[in-house]
C-alpha cells in the first residue's frame, strides 16, 4: 500500500428526508432534496477518487454512521465525529485524522463536486508551508479547510453555518497565530440560485458531477412536461 500524508475527509449527513438541503424547500420537495443531496455526495466521493495518493474519509454524526455507510455508491471509511453540528464535526476531523503532525488534512463540503480537482491539489501543496488552507464561498462562508494540526479553538459556533463564517474563521486564527493560505473562492449548493447555475453549468460539462447532472437533467425534463421548475 501506498503510504500518504494526505487524507480527504468530506463532511456528510445521513440522506434522510427531511433533514437535507432543507433551504431549496422552495424549489424541491423533501424527497427531491434528498436525491439530490445523494447524488452531490457521491460525485464528490468521485472527484476525491481522482486525487492521487490521498486518503479518503467521510466524517458525519456518530447516529449517521451505519445508514450513510449503506447509502454511499463507493467503499469509503465512515468515521463519526464528536458531538454535533458543523463545529463539533471539523474539530472531530483534525483531531482525528491529523493527530500525528505530519498530516496534511482537509475537510471539504459534500456539495461542490463540481470544483476542479486542481483546486484540491493546491489546497495540499498550500498545507506545506501553511499551518491552515481556507477555501472561501462567494456567500461568506468556507467550502473546505485544511490543517496540519488540531486547533479545538479554531471552530466555535459562533458565525457557523452564517454569512459571517469566513471572517469568523479568520479571526480565531489570527487569534492562534496560524499562518493561513486560501484557494479560490467558489460556492456550494445551498439556495436555489446556486443550483440554478450548477444546472446551467453542467448542461454544457456533466463529466465535472455526472450523477447531479443527469438527476438535473431529468427534473428539467420533467418541469418541460409540467412538473415544475428548478
Amino acid at each position: 500500500m501506498t503510504l500518504t500524508n494526505r487524507t480527504l475527509v468530506i463532511m456528510a449527513k445521513a440522506l434522510r428526508v427531511g433533514s437535507v438541503k432543507t433551504r431549496l424547500a422552495v424549489n424541491l420537495s423533501p424527497q427531491q432534496a434528498t436525491e439530490l443531496y445523494a447524488c452531490l455526495l457521491n460525485d464528490t466521493i468521485a472527484l476525491a477518487r481522482t486525487l492521487d495518493q490521498v486518503e479518503i474519509a467521510i466524517m458525519c454524526p456518530e447516529p449517521d454512521v451505519e445508514e450513510l455507510s449503506q447509502s454511499v455508491m463507493e467503499a469509503v471509511p465512515v468515521v463519526p465525529q464528536r458531538g454535533m453540528g458543523l463545529a463539533r464535526g471539523l474539530t472531530s476531523v483534525f483531531a482525528h485524522f491529523a493527530n500525528s503532525g505530519r498530516q496534511r488534512v482537509i475537510a471539504f463540503n459534500s456539495d461542490s463536486p463540481h470544483l476542479p480537482a486542481s483546486v484540491l491539489e493546491n489546497a495540499f501543496d498550500l498545507l506545506e508551508s501553511r499551518d491552515l488552507v481556507v477555501g472561501p464561498t462567494h456567500d461568506g462562508g468556507y467550502y473546505l479547510v485544511g490543517a496540519k494540526a488540531s486547533h479545538p479553538a479554531l471552530f466555535e459556533d459562533d458565525g457557523m453555518g452564517t454569512a459571517s463564517a469566513f471572517d469568523a474563521l479568520l479571526a480565531r486564527a489570527g487569534r492562534l497565530e496560524l499562518q493561513a493560505g486560501f484557494t479560490e473562492p467558489f460556492y456550494d449548493i445551498d439556495v436555489a440560485s446556486d443550483l440554478n447555475r450548477l444546472a446551467w453549468e453542467l448542461e454544457s460539462a456533466p463529466s465535472r458531477a455526472p450523477r447531479t447532472a443527469s438527476w438535473l437533467k431529468e427534473r428539467t425534463r420533467g418541469a418541460a412536461t409540467g412538473a415544475g421548475s428548478l
